[in-house]
């Protein structure tokens, strides 16, 4: 007998080997109806499946996330069968269920388009109309490798042959079609209710750019049509926000083959955006204690064999030889960082120190990964080090916390914090990385900061706080990492005199708010849907005279508003007025002041806000008065 504990606390004793389906069925048929999939100690199991183990006994159904996870994997089962039955010789080759969707890779040579999604949608509702179950059989290494080389499957046998040496080895079969699976999936193909093909992309065979390039179709599966319906809604409103469409169509960047990729050309408006930004960056971290520093671009290849960047980054890096010495385009800022720091002797009366650079960084990303602003090959970090004592260690990572939420509050971000351990390539001893993994938990309970653990995914050097914002439409952006590391002082041999007269090894803490400059504007140019806040609007008002008549009015108000500190224009094109008003709100300029002939003789301006509110006539003054609140830097509201 299996005991099974259920959440309300009670227990069920079944028989060893009952499928997981009967299990439920045994604690209500209601539920039998309406389950997926259920989850036994962690692991989820298909409701066919026999089961060998009690414990943590739970009923997965499509309102649960793992739930929907089954039924996004079922339906790409579906997706790559409806399309081996349309398109003879596509291969599969790995297919996900995804956040809010799935997607599978397929060699196919002549390609997919959009326009292919319609016959492979009504293919996939006949294969749900059959409601075929979904099997699992468990197989030997050579009976798999001999089914998938009698189909063709060549990535398959990859796959397979990849498997380590004792690994089971599972396929699931609905109808015709058989794919090598870890499952789990749904009772049957008639449980996909509501999906949608959404679009198709190329992705290299196991994301390396030398193996083949493969056809990747997305698709979106909800537990019912509404859902779905909400979604779609909300992928539009994602696309009318793209950053790179926004980019173009409000020329804010650009980026160019003949430079090459990954490389960001700043147009004016954006540059002035990012001048801004950096501006606020620079205050805050003035405020805080922080110092500005500048390091070289350039660094000796001998200090990154110093660091382990050599070892464990190199494939990152860039290199180059100057007088035939091998010098490394810095991927960071915390070399430099620490050279200072041992420019001089230290003593425990001068820490915290805390440095502070905007530095640009280079990193060798895959062409195949990236993307706009968001993964890039050059790019600004706001970078900062904290080198401290080991007591100091969890007041400060408080500090950086604290700053971080300080920021996102000024954009309205909402955030949530994840703590990442020690991977399998690292650096440092096991004594290290405990007492900074300790201490980075020690500041996140001391917090009183929820937070999830990501296991193995630190950085190669130590442990790290991740801070993910939530941005408009809900979704989550890396930027912001703490990162705690006991090993980088001791391989540089950073010391400071104690209160005991002995040298002791400072602890130095990595840190970036915004993280990549660049990442977080695509992130800004989203969020804002391109109609940034005023303070960071790169034209604040724009003046828009009626008539020719009206233009010598239209250039007094001008001057003053420049001379008051505002980023204004003048429109003095010979156009009629909606259409100067219908450009600026394309160009999401915040006011637009209208000039006329009332507005001239009662030196005044009518504004109207790109939101479309018509404000009564005011005076210039008035105007000024009224806006310059908003024009200024903002300063965070700092937690104590």
């Amino acid at each position: 007998m299996i005991e099974l504990r259920l959440p309300d606390g009670k227990g069920l004793a079944v028989e060893d080997g009952i499928s997981a389906g009967e299990a439920v069925k045994r604690i209500s048929e209601g539920l039998y109806r309406k389950a997926v999939a259920v989850k036994v100690d962690g692991d989820v199991l298909d409701l066919n499946r026999p089961l060998q183990k009690g414990g943590e006994f739970r009923v997965l159904t499509l309102q649960d996330a793992k739930g929907q996870e089954v039924l996004r994997h079922s339906a790409a089962h579906v997706m790559a069968d409806a399309v081996q039955q349309l398109f003879p010789g596509a291969k599969v080759t790995i297919g996900p269920a995804i956040e809010k969707g799935f997607y599978y890779d397929f060699d196919y040579a002549p390609g997919f388009s959009p326009e292919d999604f319609e016959k492979i949608e009504a293919k996939m509702a006949e294969i749900v109309k059959g409601d075929a179950p979904f099997v699992r059989e468990e197989v030997s290494r050579n009976d798999a490798i001999e089914l998938f080389e009698g189909k063709g499957e060549n990535y398959k046998v990859e796959l397979i042959r990849d498997l380590p040496a004792g690994e089971a080895i599972s396929l699931y079969r609905h109808g015709g079609f058989v794919d090598l699976c870890r499952g789990p999936h749904l009772p049957s193909t008639g449980w996909i209710k509501a999906y949608k093909l959404t679009r198709v992309a190329g992705a290299y065979w196991r994301g390396d750019e030398r193996n083949p390039m493969l056809q990747r179709i997305y698709g979106a599966a909800f537990g019912d049509k509404k859902a779905l319906k909400d979604y779609l809604h909300w992928l539009e409103e994602a696309q009318r926000r793209d950053h790179r469409k926004l980019g173009r169509e409000l020329d804010l960047f650009s980026i160019h083959e003949e430079v090459g990729p990954g490389f960001v050309i700043y147009h004016p408006k954006l540059g002035l955006i990012r001048t801004l930004l950096e501006e606020f960056e620079r205050k805050e971290h003035l405020r805080r204690g922080y110092q500005i520093v500048y390091g070289p671009t350039l660094l000796k290849s001998e200090l990154w064999q110093r660091s382990g960047h050599y070892d464990h980054y190199k494939d990152n890096m860039y290199f180059t030889e100057v007088d035939e010495v091998e010098y490394g385009i810095k991927p960071m800022n915390c070399l430099s960082h620490m050279l200072i720091y041992k420019s001089k002797v230290r003593s425990y009366r001068d820490l915290p120190l805390r440095y502070f650079e905007l530095g640009t960084v280079h990193r060798h990303e895959k062409s195949g990964v990236l993307s706009g602003l968001f993964r890039v090959r050059a790019f600004t970090q706001d970078d900062a080090h904290i080198l401290c004592t080991p007591e100091q260690v969890r007041d400060e990572v408080i500090g950086v916390m604290n700053f971080v939420l300080d920021v996102m509050d000024v954009f309205g971000f909402k955030v949530e914090m994840e703590l990442s351990t020690r991977p399998q390539d690292s650096i440092g001893t096991e004594e290290a990385w405990d007492l900074a993994t300790n201490a980075l938990k020690g500041a996140l309970t001391a917090s009183g900061r929820k937070y999830e653990i990501c296991p193995g995914e630190g950085a190669f050097y130590g442990p790290k706080i991740d801070i993910k914002l939530k941005d408009a439409l809900d979704r989550k952006w890396q930027c912001a990492t703490i990162q705690c590391d006991f090993t980088m002082p001791d391989r540089f041999e950073l010391a400071y005199v104690g209160a005991d007269g002995e040298r002791h090894r400072p602890v130095m803490i990595h840190r970036v708010v915004l993280g990549s400059i660049e990442r977080f504007l695509g992130v800004l140019i989203e969020h804002y849907a391109g109609a940034f806040p005023v303070w960071l609007s790169p034209v604040q008002a724009r003046i828009l005279p009626i008539t020719d008549r009206h233009v010598e009015h239209g250039r007094s108000v001008l001057e003053r508003l420049i001379d008051a500190g505002l980023r204004a224009e003048l429109d003095d094109r010979n156009e009629k007025l909606n259409k100067k008003i219908r450009e600026a709100e394309m160009e999401k300029v915040p006011y637009m002041l209208v000039v006329g002939d009332r507005e001239a003789a009662e030196d005044g301006v009518s504004p109207r806000t790109r939101g479309g509110d018509d404000w009564k006539i005011m005076k210039v003054s008035d105007f000024i008065a009224r806006t310059r609140d908003e024009i200024g830097l903002p300063a965070t509201k700092r937690r104590r």
